[in-house]
């Protein structure tokens, strides 16, 4: 990929007279224009829009780009990149995907001719290219999107697996898994975590493929508990759990003394229903504290210690699990 010293090798000019012609700022003659000009398109040189923002003192927004914000363990992470990216002198851009990847890419690009200065992602299913080919700043929470990529995320699998076993050691034999859609890592990794605590245990199984949407996980739930004799709930997510939990109720079902439920993330909905969700917390706000330094960091040229960073879960006991092992 050419450079700015290529562009000027090209053109017969100096790197400074590039600059100022990119910047459209200070005196250049026209016939220097002219070679600048055809240098660049003979060479298809794509100008760094980081480098060119900071010059003009314009890259103080940071793109947070998000799958779903309607659920509330992203609007939490946003809160804390918000946070710490306003203690440095950067204001955060929200866009919200809606796990659509044609979306994803229009806010990637759009932003990058915006002059913004680096991207957050927690990334859907589009390719690892879009990202990669990008001339500029990336960290990615939740969700990895390659390996060149830093991440900040928590250990899913293992994080499951407690989770699991939590149900197992309150006495459960029949438990669903709700398992979040195939394909996405942190629900892949969390039902390896389900798989680890289950295997060779004599217990009855369910495992059933779900949408993180509060409607879809009730309705799942509902004709799941209407045909069997379960008795625990592994959900992927709070609000997997919260629609199982409706579900329950629907049906005359009662939380925690016919069905156990144990849910995955931590957020502040877990505790505000009812009952309150036992539910395996991550530490959002750290998460989202430590991605939002680790891109500014990548934004101002440092070196990074770290390029993945991994936070253990915690599971937090509530009232929709027993509170003594049986």
């Amino acid at each position: 990929m050419a450079n700015i010293r290529d562009v000027a090798k090209k053109a017969g000019v100096s790197v400074a007279t590039v600059s100022r012609y990119l910047n459209n700022k200070g005196y250049i003659s026209e016939d220097a224009k002219r070679v600048i000009s055809a240098a660049i398109e003979e060479l298809n040189y794509r100008p760094s829009l980081v480098a060119r923002s900071l010059s003009t003192k314009q890259a103080t927004f940071i793109g947070l780009i998000v799958p779903d914000i309607v659920n509330p363990f992203f609007p939490e992470l946003a809160r804390a990149i918000e946070d710490v990216a306003l203690t440095y002198g950067y204001t955060v851009v929200l866009c919200n995907s809606d796990e659509k990847v044609e979306k994803e890419i229009h806010y990637l690009n759009t932003l990058q001719q915006k002059y913004v200065a680096g991207f957050i992602v927690a990334a859907s299913h589009s390719e690892a290219d879009h990202y990669t080919n990008l001339d500029i700043p990336i960290v990615a929470i939740d969700r990895r999107i390659h390996p060149s990529i830093p991440i900040v995320a928590t250990d899913n699998r293992e994080g499951a697996r407690v989770g699991t076993e939590h149900l197992l050691a309150n006495g459960c034999q029949h438990i669903l898994c709700l398992r979040g859609p195939s394909g996405l890592g942190p629900a892949d990794d969390r039902f390896l975590g389900f798989k680890d605590a289950v295997k060779g245990k004599e217990i009855e199984t369910q495992v059933v493929e779900c949408p993180f949407h509060f409607e879809a996980s009730e309705m799942i739930a509902r004709t799941v508990l209407q045909q069997g004799s379960i008795d625990g709930i592994f959900a992927s997510s709070d609000v997997l759990a919260a629609g199982a939990m409706k579900a329950a109720y629907s049906l005359g079902i009662g939380v925690p003394d016919q069905l156990q439920i144990v849910g995955y993330d931590g957020t502040m909905l877990a505790s505000q229903l009812t009952p309150s969700l036992t539910t395996v917390a991550q530490d959002l706000y750290k998460i989202g504290a430590l991605a939002a330094r680790m891109l500014i960091k990548l934004i101002e040229g440092q070196e990074l210690t770290e390029r993945e960073i991994q936070i253990p879960a915690e599971l937090l006991i509530r009232e929709t699990t027993r509170s003594e092992a049986l």
